[in-house]
């Protein structure tokens, strides 16, 4: 098998890679990346001086490198997050936004620094102090950047969520952290239709009894809403700081992103700024090569860990390329339309939205120039081989095509491309630099020429400072080194192959993933089964045609058919409560449901079932006679 695509010798020899491997002193990337596992520190600290982070380093570069978790990177250094990302000024342009409706707007690279200080000092008007927390339900357009660096300039924690996310969703996430001020929009365009998004605003804001002030940016331009303040006025009100970039510890938090909630409402996941920062700078620079100058693009929402990743990239001094609405409105064009309009260098999209355009039948590369284009990027779910086919047969042959992976745990991650070497078809092409990854068997050993669990053998700065609400660390312990103590356990089920690569077949948890957005369960089950017509449901995922589709199987109460009438009624409760994410490609009815003696849904029993494969350990069931029931089911063959 010859790989799809090589770098050429110029390419290699212009990459931020090679620039850093010389400064680094490794000739070739396996040496590079022995160096940064096993002399994590100085790794990390050439890190730091290579992409030129704005701080005080501190004299310590790590302690308890033997603790994980419990590892620290920087103890004794200093930074703003803030300063960092906006370290470039001048006319040039920072931010091109473009909404779906055809809105266009650019924001240089002064006008970004002026508003990120206004939203500061607004902030700091609205008494919001380091620590405080500054939640978004904003669309991925110039305001949601401009609140999260304006939150994270003086200290204060951004967490965000896509719009689409109905009420108890955005609740089951925000209801948590308590935020002091909440900036949302009015609405937002999508496939075609107009979404307002006031009312679903306002009944969150009162559910909040912390939020101070309500921020409202008007992006339909739908009027002024009561109890709450346009974006406009309170940018005009704030007074400027007199120091806008105050400095503070690594670990300080900057962000709370969210699990997917699959045992009860989303964990919620502090990172820290340092953290974050270098693990962005190095898979920016080292892995996707992005250069000064570039732009970059990234579809995705603001409450996809793939939106923070993005912002970042203004620390490399490239520009960000913003879309929000549909990617196939008016049809599968769209993002490329931007391509050659923008002139982007990294196209950052998911595997299925590449699979979506290889099924619309159109080939790019008779349609659209693309020659800017360096890098594509997928994430989400694993990439499947036609797709790298298609991606260098009918969009571009000489390009970087860099599966990667890793989640919102990290927000970063662990395995990834290199700008180096070739693409093979169906491969990651590599672990990432400063990552222990590993492939282990059940009994915690590592494994070879067979799928086995994800783990990362130690510690890494982007690993969390903490879960909220969880002083002593035990929900954090659970989630990542229960399984295998004292090494990160992530809940992919992937295999090391032998380019030294990594393919991933999905999750080995029971984490929902259509599209590569990561769903839990119990979102899904604290909506439907309060239909008195559900008395319980159980939600996995079908891997189907190069994807994965959520089937939900319902038990009904005595009396009820699951008729038209009643699956829409599930259909809209699921959509209106969470997101159109959440909602089924098939709901099943069922008379029984497996339990463990524990009387929890064994979740990974029927998706083991559907999929045809026997569960070994039936007598972990209280009633194992009901697995018979998902066995070989007629409507899971199309």
């Amino acid at each position: 098998m010859k790989p799809l695509w090589a770098p050429s010798p110029e390419r290699i020899r212009a990459s931020r890679l090679t620039a850093f491997q010389v400064f680094g002193g490794a000739s070739e990337y396996a040496a590079l990346h022995r160096w940064s596992i096993e002399q994590a520190p100085e790794f990390w600290r050439s890190v730091w001086q290579f992409c030129n982070v704005v701080g005080d380093q501190g004299a310590r570069l790590a302690i308890d490198l033997d603790r994980m978790p419990g590892a620290r990177f920087f103890p004794d250094a200093r930074l703003n997050f803030t300063e960092n990302i906006l370290r470039q000024a001048g006319p040039g342009p920072a931010l091109l936004a473009t909404t779906e409706d055809g809105g266009e707007r650019i924001l240089s690279h002064d006008e970004l620094r002026n508003q990120v200080a206004r939203a500061a000092a607004a902030l700091k008007s609205a008494g919001v102090n380091a620590g405080d927390r500054v939640a978004g339900i904003v669309a991925n357009v110039p305001e949601a950047i401009i609140a999260a660096l304006g939150a994270a300039a003086i200290g204060a924690v951004w967490s965000s969520c896509s719009p689409d996310f109905g009420v108890q969703g955005v609740l089951d996430r925000f209801g948590q952290i308590e935020p002091v001020v909440l900036v949302g929009v009015d609405g937002y365009h999508y496939a075609g239709k107009t979404i307002d998004c006031r009312s679903k605003l306002t009944e969150v804001a009162r559910a909040l009894p912390t939020v101070r002030q309500t921020v409202v940016v008007p992006l339909l331009g739908s009027g002024a809403m009561a109890g709450a303040v346009s974006w406009g006025e309170w940018l005009e009100a704030a007074r400027p700081l007199e120091q806008p970039y105050e400095r503070f510890p690594f670990n300080h938090p900057l962000y709370i992103l969210y699990s997917s909630g699959t045992t009860g409402v989303p964990k919620c996941i502090v990172h820290g700024a340092g953290g974050t920062l270098l693990q962005h700078l190095k898979e920016h620079q080292l892995h996707c090569d992005i250069q000064p100058g570039d732009r970059v693009f990234y579809f995705t929402t603001c409450g996809w860990m793939m939106w923070n990743w993005l912002v970042t990239a203004l620390a490399s001094t490239a520009t960000l390329v913003l879309y929000d609405g549909s990617p196939f409105h008016p049809g599968a064009h769209r993002l490329f339309d931007l391509v050659d309009r923008h002139r982007i260098t990294l196209l950052g999209v998911s595997a299925k939205f590449i699979d979506a355009v290889h099924k619309s039948g159109i080939r790019l590369r008779d349609s659209h120039d693309l020659s800017s284009v360096r890098t594509i990027t997928s994430t989400g779910s694993p990439l499947a081989p036609e797709s790298f086919d298609f991606v260098y047969d009918a969009i571009k042959r000489d390009v970087h095509l860099a599966s990667i992976s890793g989640g919102t745990d990290i927000v970063s991650c662990f395995v990834g491309g290199n700008p180096n070497a070739p693409v093979w078809r169906g491969e990651i092409q590599c672990a990432a630099l400063g990552m222990d990854v590993d492939v282990f068997g059940p009994g915690g050993t590592p494994i070879a020429d067979e799928p086995g669990e994800l783990v990362c053998k130690r510690p890494f700065p982007s690993m969390p400072i903490s879960f909220w609400n969880d002083p002593e660390g035990r929900k954090y312990r659970a989630a990542y080194f229960e399984r295998f103590p004292g090494v990160w356990c992530h809940g992919d089920w992937i295999q090391r192959t032998g380019h030294d690569g990594f393919i991933i077949f999905g999750r080995s948890d029971a984490t929902l993933n259509p599209g590569g957005v990561r769903i839990g369960t119990a979102e899904i089950y604290r909506q439907v089964e309060q239909l008195p017509e559900v008395l319980e449901s159980v939600a996995v995922g079908q891997s189907w045609d190069g994807d994965e589709r959520i089937v939900l199987f319902v038990r009904l109460a005595a009396g009820q058919t699951l008729d038209a009438a009643l699956r829409q009624r599930i259909v809209d409760r699921i959509r209106q409560q969470t997101s159109p994410r959440h909602v089924p490609a098939k709901i099943i009815a069922v008379p029984d449901i497996p339990r463990t003696k524990s009387n929890k849904i064994a979740e990974l029993a029927v998706r083991h079932m559907i999929h045809g494969r026997e569960v070994a350990n039936r007598d972990a069931l209280a009633n194992p006679e009901a697995l018979d029931l998902y066995r070989d089911l007629p409507e899971l063959r199309r």
